[in-house]
């Protein structure tokens, strides 16, 4: 019986696989098995992808991702206060898993999350090191983490500065102030540093980046993570 074992690169089909990830082909008499070698899990949608052998010498995913940009996350929060609080971390108050749960270490996983917060009230998203909310308009913001010059100075004006985030849970965490202490927030119970901030009363939308294609929260210069602004 003739066995042999190949190691093959595998065409992603717009999944998000690790960059080293091989494929083990077996051929046993005139059948092929192909195989993963390792974790293959796509960063965007979280599963790990059927391979194909393609004409007898490359290997492909079988189906293409479903996000193969990833995702930009377009949620909305009611600030009927016109107060806000400014954190990283809201739980026990505002904690609510996505259905059907997805691995947090996907696009859709995170975006998920993201919209199930949004869902009771708290908008939420995943942050790199000294991020902060920004004014960049009358009622429009950006969370940011700005870069800073030899004379540390940071890109963004420190007077736009409305809140800082802190990074113990590497997210932010925003809601009415008002809503939160309804629903049992007490602000010394806090587990880290937070703000309050005046803005305008009204629905707050936020754009939130850091899943899509592309995205690096490490790269030089001004990262932005999110938009916000009120619309209505």
């Amino acid at each position: 019986m003739n066995i042999s074992v190949e190691r093959l690169s595998v065409e992603p089909n717009g999944h998000r696989i690790p960059t080293t990830i091989r494929a083990a082909v077996t051929r046993l008499g005139g059948a092929s098995y192909v195989s993963a070698m390792g974790p293959s899990n796509c960063r965007f949608c979280g599963e790990s992808p059927n391979l194909l052998l393609v004409a007898g010498e490359t290997v492909r995913a079988q189906d293409p991702c479903p996000y193969p940009n990833g995702i930009t996350t377009d949620i909305t929060i009611n600030v009927p206060s016109g107060r806000i609080i400014v954190t990283d971390d809201l739980r026990p108050v505002y904690d609510r898993e996505p259905v059907p749960f997805v691995t947090l270490n996907s696009s859709l996983g995170q975006a998920r999350r993201v919209e199930a917060m949004a869902s009771i009230g708290c908008a939420y998203g995943p942050v790199s090191s000294c991020a902060g909310l920004y004014r960049t308009g009358p009622d429009s913001y950006i969370i940011a983490s700005p870069d800073y010059d030899q004379d540390d100075e940071p890109s963004l004006p420190e007077d736009t500065l409305v809140a800082e985030v802190a990074i113990n849970r590497w997210a932010y965490s925003i809601a009415d102030i008002e809503d939160w202490k309804a629903r049992g927030g007490d602000p010394e119970q806090v587990e880290w540093t937070y703000t309050v901030a005046d803005v305008a009363p009204g629905t707050y939308r936020f754009v939130h980046h850091s899943e899509a294609h592309g995205f690096n929260g490490e790269a030089p210069g001004t990262v932005v993570f999110a938009h916000v602004e009120r619309i209505g």
